[in-house]
């Protein structure tokens, strides 16, 4: 387990105005130009953290609200700081950390909970979703059989399917892959986003700590692999559009389940480098089968100057699946 998830919750406040915000990025883009890689492109390389509290999709309490003000910004942090101060509460994955804030609880508590109630440092700041479109931050209706798979993932993460067998888990917790893309409000994979980047002219490298993923993908106009090969984090191609590094991704297993989405899952990935310290990461998901129109999401990549660690999750995850197949109690 990286050590950064034993320390206590460090919660921060980006506490500037939409408007200054964008004040602020105005006259930062009269002194910052982005840098540039030996082949004349933006350079993306180095060490970069996911670590807002946004959540993917706009909670009800907040519909037709696309931003916080800064008084609401400040009192979700001392509410989160409150809650999960001192390890009181579980560990919160994905949008958990907002929702709890956002609902003022008193403690956090999880049905997947191990014991370890710590948590990578979370950001606030003004947006209430990571969903950008459609505009309301939500995700589009489920079809019928997106809905059907989206409620077999919940039931073998929250375990209720009794299961039997490892293929009854799913490839998070037998720890194969926890998928692409690693949206935070999908799965504790979006928690822990520290994504070392490398980059040359004819590939790049996306370097995940958690399950120390290496996705390398091809820059150099080559086509995608045939229809008949599919993988757990689909087939990637990558290409650039003037600034941005725009990443194509087909040909995913028919078990890759994200958000209930499966082989027919087709990924848009854009990365932009908007200032010295971020990266704007874009994805849009086209499902046809899983939902019925497609949807985009934006997460900020900031830099850090942390290393990335090993992370201690390997393919087979014994003792856990031992405990997680042994018989139940009558």
């Amino acid at each position: 387990m990286p050590r950064r998830l034993l320390t206590a919750i460090a919660i921060m406040a980006c506490f500037a105005s939409p408007i200054a915000a964008q004040n602020k990025t105005a006259a930062s883009a009269t002194t910052w130009s982005t840098p540039l890689a030996t082949d004349g492109h933006p350079d993306l390389q180095g060490n970069w953290q996911s670590k807002s509290a946004t959540p993917l999709e706009r909670p009800k309490q907040l519909e037709g609200r696309g931003l916080l003000t800064d008084s609401e910004v400040a009192e979700l942090t001392r509410r989160a700081e409150r809650i999960f101060k001192d390890g009181r509460s579980d560990f919160a994955s994905g949008d958990n950390v907002f929702l709890a804030a956002l609902a003022d609880t008193e403690t956090f508590r999880s049905a997947t909970a191990t014991g370890d109630s710590s948590i990578v440092n979370r950001e606030f700041d003004n947006r209430t979703s990571l969903i950008t479109d459609p505009p309301d931050g939500k995700m589009p209706a489920y079809t019928a059989a997106g809905r059907e798979r989206r409620a077999r993932l919940a039931s073998a993460t929250l375990a209720t399917n009794r299961p039997t067998k490892p293929e009854d888990l799913t490839a998070e917790q037998r720890c194969i892959s926890f998928g692409e893309p690693r949206v935070a409000g999908n799965t504790a994979a979006g928690q822990f986003g520290y994504y070392q980047i490398i980059q040359t002219r004819d590939q790049v490298v996306f370097f995940m700590e958690s399950i120390h993923d290496a996705r390398i993908i091809p820059l150099d106009g080559r086509s995608h692999l045939p229809a008949n090969i599919r993988t757990w984090e689909g087939d990637s191609r990558g290409r650039w559009e003037g600034q941005t590094l725009v990443v194509d991704t087909t040909n995913f297993s028919a078990q890759t389940n994200f958000l209930g989405a499966g082989e027919d899952l087709h990924l848009i990935e854009r990365f932009s480098r908007v200032g010295p310290e971020e990266i704007r990461y874009e994805i849009t998901v086209d499902a046809p089968n899983t939902w019925t129109r497609t949807w985009t999401a934006m997460m900020r990549l900031k830099k850090t100057s942390e290393k990335l660690y090993e992370f201690a999750c390997h393919e087979g995850n014994a003792p856990t699946m031992e405990t997680m197949l042994a018989p139940r109690p009558q």
